[in-house]
């Protein structure tokens, strides 16, 4: 079962406190996922289609329960998905047009209506079961393992745009997309997809996706730390392998007893211990060196070597100069 169905699944069995709460959760599950057929006056049929049985189970229970509606109930499997499909048909009755006008999918005059009916969500528990109907019908949340993605799509830009501006009533930041002819309601990062489940009484998809969240932040702060100590342990190895040489190319025109005091026995420490760190060549020192202290000694010989360099690149071409002329 993917984290939506099992989001669904979840939402589908959470009671309205309210009695005017599961009027506004089936107006957005029929206004999402509904298809009406008109084939005159007073002749119309609803088709509802969805992949969850709970949810398919909630919109027939609500329909019976708020208009007395009578339903069928087909259930079609994907030989592609090796799914189940549940296809909700209300047929044409007496009561459906007025059942469709009552949840805002009418007009007055029984033509389509368009976007959220203010009316339906006027109280703040009404406008939150609109959202929970909403997902029910359209929703999709990516499993927290991967990437944190969250859609609720519309067949409309205005139910889209109304859609955003229920969300941002509770403080949720959504943007709005179009793709293959539908819109799409979408939210990114952990954040506002964990505050539209909090919101909407998926509790237990809650807390699945803030261990996960908790778990990803550990292992992200871990290889932070494990990348920052590589990059230190890799220049400490080369700024130590330079100091060597360094060491070696001035032990090469004069013996290390030929170097100030001050360095002699910082210059043999380090030949001796390639691989320590500069704390740990100051701790070996007798008496120990400060970190400072060291520092400021290997700057003396990285700078007398760098002087011998230079002095040994002049005399070089002062002698390809003198032989040139000898050519000459």
């Amino acid at each position: 079962m993917s984290f939506t169905a099992e989001v669904k699944e979840e939402l589908s069995r959470v009671m309205p406190q309210r009695q005017c709460c599961p009027k506004a959760e089936l107006a957005a599950l029929i206004r999402v996922e509904g298809s009406l057929h008109i084939a005159g006056a007073e002749r119309m049929r609803l088709e509802m289609a969805t992949e969850t049985a709970p949810v398919a189970r909630k919109a027939i229970k609500l329909m019976h329960q708020l208009y007395g509606l009578k339903t069928e109930l087909t259930v079609r499997r994907s030989v592609l998905h090796k799914t189940n499909n549940y296809l909700i048909t209300v047929p044409t009755q007496p009561s459906l047009p007025a059942a469709l006008t009552d949840l805002g999918i009418l007009d007055e005059t029984a033509g389509i209506a368009y976007g959220v009916p203010a009316r339906l969500v006027r109280k703040d528990c009404c406008a939150i079961s609109y959202l929970r109907g909403a997902f029910l019908g359209g929703g999709f949340v990516a499993d927290p393992h991967g990437d944190f993605h969250f859609e609720l799509t519309a067949e409309t830009e205005q139910v889209a745009r109304d859609l955003v501006v229920l969300m941002s009533r509770f403080g949720i930041e959504a943007k709005v997309t179009r793709r293959r002819g539908l819109f799409a309601v979408y939210l990114k990062g952990a954040e506002p997809i964990v505050t539209f489940l909090a919101l909407v009484g998926a509790h237990r998809a809650l807390l699945r996706t803030e261990d996960v969240r908790i778990i990803k932040s550990m292992r992200n702060d871990v290889n932070r730390l494990v990348n920052a100590e590589t990059a230190n342990l890799q220049k400490s190895a080369e700024a130590a392998i330079s100091q060597v040489e360094d060491i070696r190319y001035l032990t090469d025109f004069r013996s290390i007893e030929g170097l100030p005091p001050a360095l002699q026995e910082l210059a043999q420490l380090r030949l001796d211990h390639p691989d320590v760190s500069i704390r740990e060549l100051g701790e070996l020192a007798s008496p120990p060196l400060s970190k400072s202290a060291v520092y400021h000694r290997i700057r003396r010989l990285e700078q007398m070597a760098a002087e011998l360099r230079a002095r040994a690149a002049f005399d070089s071409g002062v002698l390809d100069e003198q032989s040139g002329d000898r050519e000459g």
